[in-house]
């Protein structure tokens, strides 16, 4: 009896113990794929119905200039006018058309026409500019001062928030939603940031930056980060800057200075590359966890990028694609880099003009 008592007492501590080691077993993050195709969205003249997308095949180098075209060869002209931004969320590529007033949605995979999400109503064009999947939703920033909520099944709008004027950049971070308050097409810059709370689609306040904020990035311990354009032609003139609000509090938490005077933003790994998207082609590195610098200049092998217009990082091995918009008139180039700033090929998208999204199909 006593020694089935034991046997027993003896097989409960070893269940017990199993139980406790598994709590800690450490379960690895899922391998991100590498990328079988990269889309590069070209923004097109303004007015000029000029806008492109581009797909490089991975494996073979190969370049579809206007992928858009040759995969929906039946409608009725391209693209459309002023590709803003695109992203793919799930197995949707979302493209923001700001002058045909539309996001267009394409298959993630194929680049095949699934559906176009109006944003002309009775008041004229919305004017969508950037776009953000989260919560199984697409949210649009719009220049008649609103974030669109859009339902990815029936991609159609199901919802409005109302934000500061002429947003531009979004993001999110734990309930929180991000929008920067540009101002743009009023006489006098905005300077906020508003909070929205996702669970009431509610904006709840707003927090003051610089002037003419365009970006916003988050950290992965919840440092918002806001750049914008500051006023060149002001009197006095009124220089890029980079804010940092803490999602924690919702509070700015400090404005960087002179040196981190720049008016774009790509945040990944906590790494942030800072670029002028309007003058200059190399960038800042700088370590967000700390703010203190990584390299002055990201390009490390003397390659000269004319006009950085955009960047964009492969979440799969820290890759760094910059777009080159030239001169804003010629076509386009795009350049990847290692995680080093040492080049390792690039690309024209020709005849697309202004590249300034990559995206990665996996």
């Amino acid at each position: 009896m006593k020694r089935s008592f034991f046997a027993i007492l003896l097989t409960g501590l070893v269940a017990l113990n199993a139980c406790k080691k598994d709590e800690n077993v450490v379960i690895p993050e899922p391998v991100l794929s590498p990328a079988t195709g990269i889309y590069v969205l070209c923004e097109g003249g303004f007015g000029g119905n000029n806008a492109t997308l581009a797909y490089r095949n991975v494996a073979s180098g190969v370049v579809a200039a206007d992928f858009y075209r040759q995969q929906n060869p039946t409608q009725t002209g391209g693209l459309g006018d002023l590709a803003n931004d695109a992203i793919i969320y799930g197995s949707k590529l979302y493209i923001v058309m700001n002058g045909s007033g539309n996001v267009t949605v394409l298959n993630a995979s194929t680049g095949v026409l699934l559906g176009k999400v109006s944003f002309i109503n009775g008041s004229g064009n919305k004017s969508p500019r950037f776009a953000l999947g989260a919560r199984g939703k697409v949210y649009v920033s719009s220049f008649d001062n609103t974030i669109s909520i859009i339902d990815t099944t029936s991609l159609s709008i199901t919802g409005s928030i109302n934000v500061g004027a002429n947003p531009e950049g979004i993001a999110t971070y734990g309930n929180y939603l991000y929008v920067a308050n540009s101002g743009g097409l009023n006489p006098v810059f905005d300077s906020t940031v508003s909070v929205v709370d996702l669970n009431s689609n509610l904006e709840i306040k707003k927090i003051t930056v610089g002037l003419n904020p365009q970006k916003i990035e988050v950290n992965s311990v919840g440092d918002v980060y806001v750049s914008g354009y500051g006023n060149a032609f002001g009197t006095p003139a009124v220089p890029p800057f980079i804010s940092v609000i803490s999602a924690a509090t919702n509070t700015l938490k400090t404005n960087l200075g002179a040196a981190y005077a720049y008016d774009h933003i790509r945040i990944h790994n906590d790494t942030a590359y800072l670029y002028n998207n309007y003058g200059g082609g190399d960038c800042k590195v700088i370590n967000t966890l700390n703010n203190s610098v990584v390299r002055n200049s990201f390009i490390t092998d003397g390659t000269v990028i004319q006009t950085s217009y955009g960047i964009n990082i492969d979440e799969q091995n820290g890759d760094v694609y910059i777009t080159d918009a030239i001169n804003f008139s010629s076509p386009g180039e795009v350049t990847c880099f290692n995680r080093n700033g040492v080049k390792k090929f690039s690309f024209s998208v020709s005849p697309g003009i202004i590249p300034n999204k990559v995206l990665f199909a996996r």
